[in-house]
């Protein structure tokens, strides 16, 4: 028998679709667009991180380069435990409560695969990560979507004027349901969660004994007037709720693929075990470098020296600046509190310069998105693609834009410069400046 992917593939994949990002993937190398929505912080790390990585690999430890404990190296599970267990307020147990895995996607695979049976129900929050669905499809676990619907249609709005429906959320809490997934600072909208709303989702996770996965990969990404409240601190979730971090978005260094997920031991444990005949073990010599970088940041959490809040003013200048020239070619943004995405309105532009989308293919977003790739050069991603079908039409107005690139395009004029050199980013400014000057 010639083997064929339908016919040799596990069952568990039966139910899941290729990447939307694929076609965009594709798209993107026969055009070689200026890419405005990968995400890709393309600032220098940190040097005391980068060097903290040489010396592991280079220095007279000889063992930094062999294999370390499978949970987590010590070093790195001590120094989370000193973080969290100050932000807990509560002792995190190093080597019970915490493992390290393969970035955050791998801590979400875990925590779904280790927990999840064939016929329990997920709740998954619109728009999601779109790893949610993939994950919980392939534990034969089953998607139950609801989303977050804007309040507000007149004047500034922003992330936080994106809000789950009380009754509606409520309903979606069966005795089939297992696990919610929350994910704050929220990737997309850059939303960040209230006390009262993490509170409503607390009540019906202790009332259905729901388990609370919490993504908090964007967790240092927070602007001025939000603050970022984590699941575990409320009133009775500490037993229920899991949090994913992300030494890739903490450091800005995605590409070292390190993650982490905490919580009670009763559900850690269950993940270490998945963990073990997955990965088994994580890079060595990179947990090492993180490990310092944590204990780096933590003496200087609070004063002038404090990478986090350095990067955090720095990148809420660049997100002002961006809504700023969304503003001047007449899309409507969601001011984000968080993260380094910004979603837009692009609704009234298309009518206004009489937009033909009509040969392409797709939703309104997704057909905007192709034609702006093929006949501006831009590529940035339609927000539909992070719904379900039978709710793709609350993102069909809207369009991701990431605004952390800097100038980095010699094939294009620099067009914007501030008093700091840092804040040189074209990539965004060619977007609404040069390209999109219809």
């Amino acid at each position: 028998m010639q083997f064929t992917t339908s016919n040799v593939a596990a069952d568990r994949l039966r139910r899941v679709q290729e990447s939307f990002r694929e076609e965009l993937i594709q798209l993107s190398l026969e055009v070689n667009p200026v890419n405005l929505g990968a995400g890709n912080y393309d600032c220098v790390a940190p040097e005391f991180v980068t060097k903290a990585l040489s010396e592991a690999v280079t220095g007279p430890n000889i063992l930094l380069n062999q294999y370390t404990r499978g949970y987590g190296h010590p070093r790195l599970v001590n120094a989370l435990s000193k973080l969290y267990s100050k932000l807990l307020g509560r002792e995190l147990d190093s080597f019970k409560e915490i493992l390290v895995t393969v970035g955050a996607y791998g801590a979400l695979h875990c925590a779904v695969m280790a927990l999840i049976n064939p016929g329990d129900e997920v709740i998954i929050i619109e728009p999601f990560f779109d790893c949610y669905v993939h994950i919980t499809k392939m534990a034969g676990g089953v998607p139950v979507f609801v989303p977050l619907l804007k309040n507000k249609t007149e004047g500034s709005i922003s992330s936080a004027d994106w809000v789950l429906d009380p009754k509606e959320f409520a309903s979606k809490f069966t005795n089939k349901t297992k696990m919610i997934i929350v994910n704050t600072p929220h990737y997309l909208l850059g939303k960040v969660f209230t006390c009262l709303e993490l509170g409503m989702i607390a009540e019906l996770c202790k009332e259905h004994n729901v388990i609370c996965v919490m993504d908090e990969t964007y967790e240092w990404l927070v602007f001025k007037g939000s603050e970022h409240i984590r699941m575990a601190t409320l009133p009775g979730m500490s037993k229920l709720t899991i949090t994913i971090g992300s030494a890739g978005k903490t450091f800005n260094v995605t590409g070292w693929k390190c993650g982490w997920v905490y919580g009670p031991q009763s559900l850690i444990h269950c993940l270490q075990l998945y963990h073990t005949g997955c990965q088994r073990a994580c890079i060595t010599p990179i947990q090492e470098a993180i490990a310092v970088g944590l204990e780096n940041e933590m003496e200087n959490s609070g004063t002038q020296d404090s990478y986090l809040k350095d990067r955090i003013e720095r990148l809420e200048l660049k997100r002002d600046c961006m809504a700023k020239f969304l503003s001047s070619v007449g899309m409507i943004p969601v001011i984000p509190e968080g993260g380094y995405f910004i979603i837009a309105d692009f609704s009234e532009l298309g009518t206004k310069i009489g937009l033909n989308l009509d040969d392409e293919q797709g939703t309104k977003d997704y057909k905007f998105v192709k034609w702006l790739c093929r006949n501006k050069k831009l590529q940035v991603f339609p927000l539909s693609i992070f719904y379900c079908v039978e709710h793709k039409h609350l993102g069909g107005d809207f369009v991701c834009f990431c605004f952390v690139e800097k100038y980095k395009n010699p094939n294009r004029k620099l067009l914007y410069r501030s008093e700091e050199p840092d804040f040189i980013f074209s990539k965004g400014l060619v977007t609404l400046v040069f390209c999109m000057r219809f």
